[in-house]
């Protein structure tokens, strides 16, 4: 064969199945979908139930979900793809009450991989073009087959992999705070962490986790029903309290000033992300030093990495979540390059090389 007569073919389409139950919102995405040349709609379903079927059948490549429709809502139909016909899974919803942001999240911890803002037809192009552009990013992502477990066999609040009892350090710690970042997948590996951790806990948390704007609240709700410890969002010049989660609220960068006080700001995005996580360690880093332990979870791209870097060189320690563990493999990836992971874990293992740390 001539070599000269080789022509590359373009990759050919995305393909994406849109579970929504409003016409006039299936009709706008599939507009929208369709004017990329990148994705190709293969079939639009109603409500959960035909959402089911259509997966089945058309194995799309990716799929976006509303969450409240009829007959069978978005968590279930989640759930039952993620058990069945994995398949990268974008939840596509509105902020409209506390309800719908649990069975979000819900969903996200049962396989769904980030929630995105629902476009409105008085969206601008560069809005339609981000929400084409975090499809195609997220159809990427290799999801696993999510078996639903029984309850006897989910973790013990408070109880480590081999059922041992994650004791508290029995005089104080030299930690005196933890900060994590997390992104794609997060919510479903923070509420594994802390759901692990006991009501007793006797250092803050404060976390980065990168969510649309408008679900930061119903995040922290949501975790907050997860665990035993307090999970609220973060507000400016908060005092930090043993045993409470603080979450960095949407839009704001969230940092750790001198007086050991939250400090919230809107300066620049960094990785085009606000909050990132390298503003909250950077300054952690800075304010606490060597008694901080900073962990980097599940995500895309590289945010967390310099600043857990910059932790460690403090003498802080520093975990970062393992490949196998991981939804997406980006940020704890770039995070080991770089040489500012001391241990990695896997999920179910973090809580307790946490409790291990803090009793040293």
């Amino acid at each position: 064969m001539n070599k000269d007569n080789v022509v590359n073919k373009p990759n050919p389409p995305i393909r994406v199945l849109i579970v929504e139950d409003s016409s006039a919102y299936r009709e706008l995405l599939t507009n929208i979908f369709q004017s990329s040349a990148a994705l190709q709609v293969v079939g639009a379903a109603r409500n959960g139930e035909e959402a089911v079927r259509l997966t089945r059948r058309l194995k799309p490549d990716v799929i976006t979900m509303d969450i409240h429709m009829p007959e069978v809502d978005g968590y279930e139909a989640t759930r039952r793809i993620m058990s069945e016909m994995p398949c990268p899974i974008v939840m596509v919803t509105g902020s409209l009450n506390k309800n719908e942001h649990t069975r979000t999240f819900d969903a996200i911890q049962a396989g769904a991989l980030s929630v995105l803002d629902k476009p409105t037809i008085d969206d601008t192009p560069e809005a339609f073009q981000h929400l084409i552009s975090q499809i195609c990013l997220l159809s990427e992502v290799r999801v696993v087959r999510r078996w639903s477990k029984p309850a006897a066999e989910k973790a013990a609040v408070g109880v480590s992999k081999n059922g041992l009892p994650l004791s508290l350090p029995a005089t104080p710690s030299k930690t005196q705070l933890i900060a994590i970042a997390a992104s794609t997948g997060g919510p479903g590996a923070l509420a594994t962490l802390l759901g692990a951790l006991p009501a007793e806990f006797p250092i803050p948390i404060l976390v980065v986790q990168h969510v649309t704007v408008g679900f930061g609240e119903g995040l922290a709700a949501w975790l907050d029903a997860q665990t035993p410890l307090k999970v609220r969002v973060a507000k400016h010049a908060q005092q930090l309290n043993p045993g409470e989660v603080l979450i960095a609220p949407d839009d704001y960068h969230m940092t750790v000033n001198s007086l050991r006080m939250i400090s919230l700001q809107q300066t620049s995005p960094i990785h085009g992300l606000r909050p990132a996580a390298d503003h909250l360690f950077h300054s952690v880093a800075k304010v606490y030093g060597d008694a901080a332990i900073g962990i980097i979870l599940t995500g895309m791209g590289s945010d967390g990495a310099e600043g857990l870097e910059a932790m460690r060189e403090t003498g802080a320690h520093t975990i970062a979540q393992d490949e196998v563990s991981c939804v997406v493999f980006g940020m704890p990836a770039v995070a080991i390059e770089l040489g500012a992971a001391e241990q990695v874990k896997p999920l179910d293992q973090i809580a307790s090389a946490m409790m291990a740390l803090i009793q040293e």
